[in-house]
């Protein structure tokens, strides 16, 4: 505690650090100005010295008019003064210090407890034996005070001049527990507690074995500075540790959350038996489960996982627990809990996993969660983890998931449903007829193209009976509706035009008549006239009644332009005439089916050239249609194609299955790699090791925690990359900065170095910011003498990827002082890739992301690689970005290569890119763009320029 009372500092922003008053300007103030003016001024005073500024000459005047003031905000801003102010002068103390130290002697025993206290905290930050020496007095009285706010800090003030200056009080240790032993207040001996254990931790273990028997009852506060402290010393003095354990065990029923977990963290940092570690887990589970903040909840859940991830497969019978905590209402925390739940799923609790996985899909149903289809999304792709994992589970798992095919609220869900249901359809061939049969039942129902596409693939797939590919014929012709739709939608049109001239067919477009102008017989058996504009504008309105009708699913997907669709569906039709032409010697009944084929899908050409739909069909589509229409006239007698459509569609979709299937494989095998311990690993025994040993190992891991990365491994050429040079070698003053990003924060360390013969004085480095940087800790105005060289220190704060410039000078004086010399300095610009991060994320939601962001930078490529890969492998390094496209994918020599990448910021932010390019012949240029998309602006354009790859031009 009196490390950190030490180490606390401030920062206050200046908004102009030209605009400094005078000195004489400040000292009228404090001289005639009111309280309110004096705290205004003194606050003046403060931030200016936070800022480098020297204002030790307002130290008399802060004594005669500051000082004797009975105002308490002013005293406190007083004490913040002092705290900073030089107390020496030539190595002696200044004379105005014995005035302050009277003052301060005369607050400690003010009547006011306030006044009192805030001294108390002020006699914690002197380190001279000369000022504190007289104020141990009234310091010790306070310890007896009446009033528990002046005792609690007194504690400290007592732990602060016992670290510092020992000698003036060696009995602090003894008063420290003499005042434990008779004090009632829980807030007070809790700081005694600490300040004594900070001071002599023999005297307090011999409190704590005096109090063990009672600790349970102990106030909250109390209780978790102890567990702070048998936790340090179940390290010192191991032969407690059976002890420490029996009474976290009785700590763990508490009724207080604090104490539950502060007991659960000190259970499994004092051993790893595995009963131990399952009550300490539990317990944590319990919070996650009945505190109501979100925050505790997540943190209480990340212990969980890193408790599951030391002590593998001890905590599997608590996972039917951790899912309790899907009640909450919070999707963050129910993300958390099914993750850590599926890590932990085995072939013993599948099924109660699912099972539960299942009811709480079912419940989603019911609209009672807020962000309901994320929630359904989360849980779809969960259970689809553990029937891959669990295959015993596939087939309860996929009758209850094929409920949420027709889900029209949620595309997202079932699209994941479809393709789970595609993937299961080929690893478990048992499952095939029934999924089969209940997806033609639910034709009539999807509402999706994209759902649509994978029905209608599974279908020409996995229909393998002539059962089953008359059923599936029967339903996708009731899905369709009645064929030639040309033909049925002109007649709709026609029965809506009651009355009127009958509609003209010319070239397969059906465009109503519009004549310049007819009489019709009205109801009262009157003439009306009508006019072409009329008639035209009437005619406008039954074609879209007519194409606002209801319609059957399929139909209506194919008329509002899914034109993909519908090449998915000549294609499965190709499919199916072609396997019931191979496993049915019924020759009537597969020409019937392949003219009934080819008559749809040259219906579907027709209607999507005519008025009918809402966009005309592209010339891919007509393509992709006609070649399954050659397709069936030609299969007969041309075998390949039989192999083309019947296996090679199947056997890239297996490869595709396998090669995820891999990679799930690979993920395992790295995080169990993580935790694997090797047998010729070393071991250390604590017994036999030195009491130091374990505390460098602890500073060297706190060490690299806080540098963000293993000491070791940074050598000398990595430094020198990051050093930029900021001025020229013939200014007077050479500056080099070493640019160290860490997490959040970019540090400059600067050289400066005089190069002239003079002493350069009141030497600042200023530095200011584009884009989104904050300067937040400035470099100290100082004296640099001739040929003397100095290091200083500036820090920036990043608050996100946007591209940022540091540009700044350097001022300083001659001898005389009379002349200010200013050296502007080079622009430092930040490389964003520092904090660019490869990552992955499915192809839905790349899809789903790539259709969101707006901000998109198409950058050209026109490069001299050796080839495409080795341009994309030169393009990940370059952006920190990762491949999405599967290796199977981009296997052998091509001309062009299509490959999606990925990256996520530290801050949170996604970056997308789509790489398109050729190679023209053995020696041509790689050609293409690259079209990179963020929600940013500043993400798109920072990463569009591609620093570091020059074989890149940008548009």
């Amino acid at each position: 505690m009196a490390s950190f009372l030490e180490n606390s500092y401030s920062l206050v922003h200046q908004d102009n650090p030209s605009d400094v008053p005078s000195q004489n300007e400040l000292k009228i103030a404090l001289e005639k100005g009111s309280d309110e003016t004096k705290i205004e001024t003194m606050k003046r005073i403060l931030s200016i010295m936070l800022n480098s500024g020297d204002q030790s000459g307002l130290l008399m005047h802060i004594i005669r008019f500051v000082l004797p003031s009975k105002s308490k905000p002013l005293k406190k801003l007083m004490y913040l003064f002092l705290e900073v102010c030089p107390k020496h002068s030539d190595g002696k103390l200044r004379p105005e210090w014995i005035m302050v130290v009277n003052a301060i002697r005369f607050d400690l025993q003010a009547p006011n407890e306030y006044v009192r206290g805030n001294t108390l905290r002020f006699l914690c930050k002197l380190r001279d034996a000369e000022l504190v020496e007289p104020l141990l007095q009234p310091a010790r009285q306070c310890l007896t005070h009446r009033h528990a706010y002046v005792r609690k800090n007194a504690v400290f003030a007592i732990a602060s001049i016992f670290t510092h200056l020992e000698q003036l009080l060696p009995d602090a240790p003894d008063l420290l527990l003499q005042f434990l032993e008779e004090e009632n207040d829980a807030t007070c001996k809790r700081n005694a507690f600490v300040a004594l254990a900070s001071v002599s931790h023999e005297k307090a273990l011999e409190y704590l074995n005096i109090v063990f028997d009672s600790i349970p009852n102990h106030d909250e506060l109390v209780l978790l500075s102890e567990l702070e402290f048998i936790r340090k010393d179940a390290i010192v003095n191991p032969q407690n540790k059976a002890r420490y354990l029996r009474l976290i065990f009785d700590l763990l029923e508490s009724s207080v959350s604090t104490v539950i977990y502060e007991a659960a963290v000190a259970l499994h940092t004092l051993t790893s038996n595995p009963v131990a570690i399952k009550a300490a887990a539990g317990k944590f589970v319990e919070l996650a489960i009945k505190e109501p903040e979100n925050n505790v909840k997540l943190i209480v859940l990340e212990r969980v996982d890193q408790l599951r991830q030391k002590h593998e497969s001890v905590l599997d019978d608590l996972t039917m627990e951790i899912l309790r905590v899907l009640s909450s209402p919070d999707l963050d925390v129910r993300r958390k809990a099914l993750n850590i739940a599926l890590e932990m799923v085995t072939s013993k609790n599948v099924e109660e996993v699912v099972l539960l996985l299942k009811k709480e899909l079912q419940r989603t149903l019911d609209d009672q969660y807020e962000k309901n289809t994320e929630y359904r999304s989360l849980l779809i792709s969960s259970i689809h983890q553990s029937a891959i994992k669990f295959p015993e589970v596939a087939a309860s798992v996929v009758d209850s998931l094929m409920d949420f095919i027709s889900d029209a609220s949620s595309n997202a869900s079932a699209v994941d449903v479809i393709s789970f249901v595609k993937e299961v359809a080929e690893k478990f061939p048992n499952l095939r007829p029934s999924i089969v049969e209940r997806l033609i039942s639910t034709l009539g129902e999807v509402r999706a193209g994209k759902v649509y596409r994978g029905i209608l693939w599974i279908l020409g797939e996995y229909s393998l009976e002539a059962k089953d590919i008359r059923d599936a014929w029967k339903g996708i012709r009731a899905s369709l509706g009645e064929i030639p739709i040309l033909a049925s939608e002109q007649r709709l049109l026609e029965e809506a035009a009651e009355g009127k001239e009958p509609v003209e067919q010319s070239n397969g477009h059906a465009k109503p008549s519009a004549p310049s102008g007819s009489r019709k017989v009205l109801a009262d058996g009157t003439y009306a006239t009508e006019s072409a504009l009329t008639s035209s504008a009437a005619a406008k309105a039954k074609l879209e009644a007519v194409k606002a009708a209801s319609k059957p699913p399929l139909r209506q997907l194919i008329l509002d332009g899914d034109y993909y669709l519908a090449s998915v569906l000549a294609s499965t039709l190709t499919k199916l005439v072609m396997r019931h032409s191979e496993i049915s010697k019924d020759t009537a009944r597969t020409n019937a089916l392949r003219a009934e084929a080819m008559l749809i899908m040259i219906s579907i050409i027709r209607a999507g050239q005519s008025d009918f739909v809402k966009t005309p069909i592209d010339e891919d589509s007509v393509d992709r249609i006609m070649s399954c229409v050659r397709s069936l006239s030609e299969f007969s007698q041309r075998k390949e194609l039989e192999t083309v459509f019947l296996e090679d569609t199947r056997k890239s979709f297996r490869t595709m299955v396998q090669t995820e299937e891999k990679k799930r494989r690979k993920k395992e095998d790295e995080e169990k790699a993580k935790s694997a311990i090797q047998i010729d690993d070393v071991f250390s025994i604590r017994l036999l090791q030195k009491k130091d040993v374990d505390g460098a190992d602890e500073i060297e891991q706190d060490l690299e925690r806080a540098t963000g990365g293993d000491t070791a491994t940074e050598d000398l050429t990595s430094k020198l990359s990051r050093v930029v040079q900021l001025t020229g070698f013939s200014d007077p003053v050479y500056a080099e900065a070493y640019v160290k990003v860490h997490s959040f924060d970019i540090v400059l360390d600067v050289l400066l170095v005089n190069q002239t013969t003079e002493t350069l004085q009141n030497l600042t480095v200023e530095f200011a910011t584009l884009g989104d940087l904050k300067v937040v800790e400035r470099p100290i105005t100082q004296n640099l003498g001739p040929h003397d060289f100095l290091n200083v220190q500036a820090t920036v704060k990043v608050s996100s990827t946007d591209t940022g410039v540091i540009f700044g000078n350097v001022i300083y004086e001659g001898e005389k002082g009379v002349d200010s010399n200013v050296v502007i300095l080079n622009d430092v610009h930040v490389d964003i890739m520092d904090y660019i991060q490869p990552a992955y994320c499915t192809e839905t939601q790349f899809r789903t992301m790539w259709t969101e962001f707006e901000w998109e930078n198409k950058v050209n490529i026109n490069s001299k690689a050796k080839s495409l890969r080795d341009f994309l492998k030169q393009l990940m390094a370059c952006t920190n970005m990762s491949c999405l496209t599967p290796e199977a994918s981009m296997k052998g020599d091509c001309q062009f290569l299509s490959a999606n990448l990925y990256a996520r910021s530290v801050f949170g932010e996604d970056a997308l890119a789509n790489l398109s390019i050729e190679k023209e012949g053995e020696d041509g240029p790689v050609t293409g763009f690259v079209r990179i998309r963020s929600r940013s602006q500043g993400l798109a354009l920072s990463l569009g320029s591609l620093k570091g790859l020059n074989k890149v031009g940008s548009s």
